[in-house]
């Protein structure tokens, strides 16, 4: 009686398990292709064209100014943002590097201004990058003559924030221009196999307010979306799936590890409450 009571209960206790643990790829792949492809080809995916948006320049964003003239004495005096030697040679990335534009670039303060040596005060907030560096030019032809000097602006790198299902969540920077979601996804560990990839939340600032978008990692589309590309102080949060919360495994091996724990547990309780009787 106690042998039909523990198969039955074994086959329940699997069936159960492997239902509600086992993770399908389907959930786990990147940039999958869910509608049908009409196209001939089969090992070429078709071309996603880029919709970037233009960043424009928010409050305590920071940026890395770098004026230079034909004049040295002039050029002491705009003392345009100059790295530490081996600055180049740091691996982009992490907030220690980070902190050095933070040090020595040039953070917009809560009216959206910088404070450069000799020019003063300049509002860039609402500008995009090519727009302040204009802004900036005109302010440095009040001391040289046109072709007499060189303006570069450049963000400080994207900063960004990855939390939840993450395997290294935290605060970020990378140093580079552009960034996309996915390469911000693998700078912060990759997401964990139970974090819901089909709906990342995006949690992005915008001059006028922040906004939250939901997004499909697993969705080839995302490519040709202004999504793709992160912006400086994006806020990716992955959430983690019901399998997380009913707390079974999330591999194939857990699984079985926590079915073969279980009915032990089962076996052991029955076979003192039998021995009991």
């Amino acid at each position: 009686m106690l042998n039909k009571y523990l198969k039955s209960l074994l086959i329940v206790l699997t069936s159960t398990l492997v239902l509600f643990s086992c993770i399908s790829n389907k959930k786990l792949i990147y940039m999958q292709e869910l509608a049908q492809s009409t196209g001939p080809l089969i090992e070429t995916s078709k071309k996603y064209p880029y919709q970037p948006e233009e960043y424009l320049l928010q409050v305590n964003d920071i940026i890395e100014v770098n004026i230079r003239t034909t004049d040295p004495d002039l050029n002491r005096l705009l003392s345009a943002v100059v790295f530490e030697p081996g600055f180049n040679q740091m691996q982009a990335g992490g907030q220690s590097v980070g902190d050095v534009f933070f040090m020595n670039g040039y953070s917009l303060d809560e009216m959206g201004k910088i404070e450069l040596p000799l020019i003063g005060e300049v509002k860039l907030d609402g500008l995009s990058v090519g727009e302040a560096k204009v802004v900036i030019e005109n302010e440095v032809k009040r001391f040289v003559k046109e072709g007499e000097y060189f303006v570069r602006v450049r963000l400080g790198g994207v900063r960004f924030s990855a939390l939840g299902e993450f395997n290294a969540s935290g605060k970020f920077t990378i140093l580079q221009n552009r960034v996309s979601i996915f390469e911000a996804i693998a700078f912060a560990g990759d997401l964990s196999r139970v974090a819901k990839r089909d709906q990342v939340l995006l949690v992005r600032q915008y001059p006028d307010g922040t906004q939250i978008h939901k997004i499909n990692l697993l969705d080839r589309d995302l490519l040709s979306s202004e999504y793709y590309w992160l912006k400086p102080n994006d806020l990716i949060y992955a959430e983690p799936m019901k399998v997380k919360e009913i707390g079974a495994g999330g591999t194939l091996v857990e699984t079985f590890t926590l079915i073969t724990t279980s009915i032990t547990a089962i076996a052991l309780l029955l076979t003192l409450v039998q021995n009991n009787n």
